[in-house]
Formats: structure tokens, C-alpha cells, sequence
């Protein structure tokens, strides 16, 4: 795919130019007061001062309230192949200093605008690798970024994502291009062979599998590895109950920890199934073989609410739901849904019992979320106690507030007596 790349002389607001200079990678579309000429998808965003001096250079995005995704703060840069290849090599060597593949070999290479690269992801699972974009403005620079890619991972496979305001845009825009003869649509393989089944890798030596086609995000949850290792320490002879558990991360590491019982809910069918099969790749572990493990597929408040009516209870319960607000004006609901959750989870929690529960919206303060969660466990009645607040994986840094998204807490709930 060859599209030529123009570069559009853009002045924003007072404000924006503030957080532009603070290196904030975002200027959304009421930001910017002119623009010259009309952009495309994937052109050159050059940002001036009221005095016009350069402040930064992104990719504008027409079809986004996110119009240019900044690239470069500071002093004129061109945007070449030694750029491209300065920032995916950079953010590959970071990660090779910190895992050891032969305990854990799938881990994020390129986190986005954490990274300086908006709107793109990069994840590896052994030698199969994943490529997400959030955005069609990365299109007409596909060409030069796969074959960095190819120079600095030199990937066995590479399977192309789509987030899906990309996909409503391709299934708009009279269908999608292509690059090297290969169509960019979801699930597409750019290079080697299309995966025939989901991909195996590794994880804290433990085994899992990823669907890189047709999975959530990239096929798995990379973001929650070191959440489901503290969940794996403390969960020696536990009853653990694991609620929205996607392909059972949280589920597979309790039983390595030596779970007695592990419980996994989701309200998908095909999730519940990559659990079952995630637990079987580790039954060559005598604790995994010894734990029981009891699936529901259903709504997650219906089946707590369920099991709550029947008397059950557990010694951990892990909540990470999906995000609950993928727009601001979601954000209420969203918090009054964790409130609901962590309810529910204490009334399934024997008294001390330990609550893990997550909130992957960046929309939702750290703040807002602990105090959700505190005020739904004081109408329980109880308090959280020895509250810890998990920090980012080192292949998911946070380079602006807004890439703090993942927020999560590990905590005893005893009684209140006050």
C-alpha cells in the first residue's frame, strides 16, 4: 500500500498547546483552531505556536475525536524509517532486558502512546506476533513499519488487529487495502503462515494458549501477568472464585498456587473453553491436577447473585471485568457496576477472605475506583484491609496519566468493628 504523505500545517487551542508541551500524545478535534490543507488519514500533523514554532509532528486522524496522535514533542523531526525504526527498536530492547524466555515468552513489545507510537500495539507469543491498530492514519505507513518489524523481531508469524472504530471505517470506506498483496482486515496474516490453531507460550513457566484471529485485544490478557502471579501466592489450599475470566489466567495460576477449588465464570462460551484447555495444557503440574475446577457460563452478576442465594463462599474472589466505559459519559454506570460487583463478591467471601478486583477503563480514576469499592464493602459492612495497589507490568509503562489504565487491589475483608 503506497499512499502519498502530506504534511498539514496545524495551530491548536491555548490549552492543547499547554498539554502539548507537558507531552501529552493526544489533540482531539476541538482542539484545533485551522489546519492547511484538508488532511487524510495518515498525514503529517505539524503543530505550531502562536508564534509559529514547531511543537510537535502526530498522524492526523479525520475519523477520530482523537485528530492527531502525536508522534514527536519538542524540536523539527522527520518521520522516516530511522524514526520508525529508533522507537520499535527502543521499546523491543527495553523488554528483552527484563524476561527471560525461557520462563515467560509473550509480553507486550510496543505499548502505544506509551511508547511514542499512538494508536499501535505490538505483542508477542513465542514466535508469533501481533499487531494492533487503533487507528487507519497508520495505513499509509504500514510499508516502512512492517519491514522494521521484520528487521528487529524477525517474526515467524505476524497476524494484523483491528480495533474496531478502524473496522467500522473499512467496512465504509469500499473495503480494505492491502499491503505486500495481503488485505489489511482483521485477523489477517502479514507474514509467514496463518495460524491453524491459537498459539502456546509460555507465562512465569506456566502454558496457555492465545486465539491471535479472533481473541480479545491480541488473544490474551498480557497486562494482568503480575495480578495473576500475586493471585498464584496466596492461593495454597484456597476455594477461589475467578469472575469474568476470559481464557482463565487468574484460574490457572490459583491451581499452580495449590487451589483446592477453583471456580470460573464468564459469560462466554468459547472463554470457558479456552479455560478448560488452559487448565489441561498444565496438568502435568500434581497441584493443578489436584485442584477441582467448576466452570458457569453466564452473566456475572446473575451467577454471584446465584451462587449467594445457595450459600457459597470462597476464600479469593478475582473480579476484572471489561471496560465499563469506553466513553465518559459511561463513567456513573460504570462505577455503580463495580460498586454492584463488590457487593457481590463479599457476600461470597468468608470472613477475611481476600478480594482481587480490577478496572482496566482509563476513564476511571485510581481514585474513583478505590473509593467505589470502599464504600460498596462499608454497606457490606465490612473494610478492606492491607489494601495493595498493583503498579504496571514493565512491558506496559505509563508515559501519560491516561495510560494509567489499568487499575487493581488485593485486599482482606474483615468486618468493621468501627
Amino acid at each position: 500500500m503506497t499512499t502519498e504523505v502530506r504534511r498539514l500545517a496545524t495551530r491548536v487551542t491555548k490549552d492543547a498547546a499547554r498539554q502539548i508541551r507537558g507531552g501529552h500524545p493526544w489533540v482531539f478535534d476541538g482542539a484545533i483552531t485551522s489546519i492547511a490543507p484538508d488532511g487524510r488519514p495518515g498525514d503529517l500533523a505539524v503543530i505550531f505556536d502562536d508564534r509559529r514554532d514547531f511543537m510537535a509532528i502526530g498522524l492526523y486522524d479525520p475519523d477520530s475525536a482523537i485528530r492527531v496522535k502525536v508522534l514527536h514533542h519538542g524540536r523539527p523531526r522527520t518521520i522516516d524509517r530511522e524514526f520508525w525504526h529508533e522507537r520499535i527498536a527502543g521499546a523491543v530492547q527495553a523488554r528483552a532486558q527484563v524476561f527471560d524466555p525461557s520462563h515467560t515468552n509473550a509480553w507486550r513489545c510496543v505499548h502505544g502512546e506509551n511508547d511514542g507510537l499512538p494508536g499501535l500495539v505490538l505483542d508477542r507469543y513465542d514466535q508469533t506476533y501481533v499487531l494492533k491498530l487503533y487507528s487507519a492514519a497508520w495505513f499509509p505507513h504500514l510499508e516502512v513499519v512492517l519491514d522494521v518489524i521484520d528487521e528487529v523481531v524477525a517474526p515467524a508469524q505476524l497476524v494484523l488487529r483491528l480495533g474496531r472504530a478502524v473496522q467500522s471505517t473499512l467496512d465504509t470506506g469500499g473495503g480494505p487495502p492491502s499491503v505486500g498483496g495481503a488485505p489489511l482486515a482483521d485477523g489477517a496474516t502479514l507474514r509467514g503462515d496463518p495460524p491453524e490453531r491459537p498459539v502456546r507460550f509460555r507465562e512465569h513457566d506456566l502454558r496457555f494458549e492465545a486465539d491471535v484471529v479472533r481473541g480479545q485485544k491480541t488473544g490474551f490478557f498480557l497486562d494482568q501477568r503480575d495480578n495473576r502471579q500475586r493471585v498464584r501466592a496466596i492461593a495454597q489450599g484456597a476455594r477461589v472464585l475467578d469472575v469474568f475470566c476470559n481464557s482463565g489466567g487468574f484460574s490457572v495460576n490459583a491451581a499452580a498456587g495449590g487451589a483446592a477449588l477453583v471456580h470460573s465464570v464468564d459469560i462466554s462460551a468459547p472463554a470457558i473453553a479456552a479455560a478448560k484447555r488452559n487448565m489441561a495444557l498444565n496438568a502435568g503440574r500434581a497441584a493443578v491436577r489436584a485442584c477441582s475446577h467448576h466452570v458457569s457460563t453466564g452473566d456475572a452478576g446473575t451467577v454471584m447473585a446465584q451462587m449467594v442465594g445457595a450459600g457459597r463462599r470462597f476464600d479469593v474472589v478475582v473480579v476484572d471485568p471489561p471496560s465499563f466505559a469506553s466513553r465518559q459519559r459511561q463513567l456513573d454506570a460504570a462505577l455503580h457496576a463495580y460498586g454492584q460487583l463488590t457487593e457481590l463478591a463479599i457476600d461470597l467471601l468468608e470472613p477475611g477472605g481476600t478480594l482481587v478486583q480490577a478496572s482496566c477503563s482509563a476513564r476511571v480514576t485510581a481514585e474513583q475506583f478505590l473509593e467505589t469499592v470502599t464504600a460498596a464493602a462499608s454497606r457490606r459492612g465490612v473494610r478492606l484491609d492491607g489494601v495493595a495497589h498493583t503498579t504496571p507490568t514493565p512491558d506496559h509503562p505509563v508515559g501519560f496519566a491516561q495510560g494509567a489504565y489499568l487499575k487493581a487491589l488485593v485486599a482482606a475483608v474483615v468486618p468493621d468493628r468501627g
